[in-house]
């Protein structure tokens, strides 16, 4: 049985394999372990889905836990993938804080997961890369 709970922190090792196994980590910097442990260590909201002690899903964000959250990670192990497991962490995450706003990037291959969820598009979003100026 998968059980969601909010965690302070996880390993490093941890991090590493959810992000590999669920796809993910092709968008993260998996060449710098260090960068990697600043991520994990920098986040206010970790929600993680295990079974028999074992991280099948994790979610990692930031939030005020009244007006916003950001959700920066959300990933599940390939073979836990299509069977509810992400939709529980969102759900477990807005019970947090329902009265705040859940945001978050969505991979191009997830974002009909995200639509079928009642997630809609933000028309005003933007960002500044890093190197990029700020005119």
């Amino acid at each position: 049985m998968v059980t969601i709970q909010v965690e302070s922190s996880i390993n490093l090792e941890e991090y590493v394999f959810i992000l590999q196994d669920s796809g993910l980590g092709k968008r993260r910097p998996m060449d710098d372990p260090g960068h990697l442990w600043r991520m994990i260590e920098g986040s206010n909201l970790i929600v993680t889905a295990r079974e028999k002690g074992n991280l099948v899903g994790f979610l990692r964000g930031l939030t005020d836990h009244c007006y916003r959250c950001f959700i920066a990670d959300l990933a599940v192990a390939k073979n836990y993938q299509g069977k509810g497991v992400g939709r529980k962490i969102l759900l477990f995450a807005r019970d947090l804080a329902p009265e705040a706003r859940l945001f978050l990037f969505a991979a191009e291959d997830a974002e009909p997961f995200y639509q079928k969820l009642g997630f809609q598009l933000h028309e005003r979003c933007y960002q500044l890369k890093p190197g990029e100026e700020l005119n």
